[in-house]
């Protein structure tokens, strides 16, 4: 699966409503055929940056950065921005979450 983080810096004047304002793309991202999980938290350290967890199967990506929402929003959030987004992309040899053992619940 293709597995991506994403740090969003949003301005400051737009970060309590950021939810509201990525929820059109979001909603119809999670929708997308072949995506896992496209989930926003927002950081402790910093209340006006974003963490986007995101991850689809290796077929969907091309779908997903040509959907009509992928384009809509490339062209409308920049505006909410103080940065361009940092990214990391990686392929993972499986096919969902693991359990983290060390952190065991019984």
């Amino acid at each position: 699966m293709i597995h991506i983080v994403a740090l969003w810096k949003i301005k400051p004047e737009h970060a309590d409503r950021w939810p509201e304002i990525s929820a059109e793309f979001t909603q119809a991202t999670q929708a997308e055929p072949g995506n896992k999980w496209f989930q926003w938290s927002r950081s402790l350290a910093d209340p006006d940056e974003y963490v986007l967890i995101e991850a689809f199967d290796d077929d969907a990506a091309v779908a997903h950065v040509s959907s009509d929402h992928f384009k809509k929003a490339t062209a409308e959030l920049p505006a909410y921005l103080v940065s361009t987004p940092k990214i990391i992309n990686t392929t993972v040899d499986q096919d969902g979450w693991s359990e983290l053992g060390e952190m065991a619940v019984d």
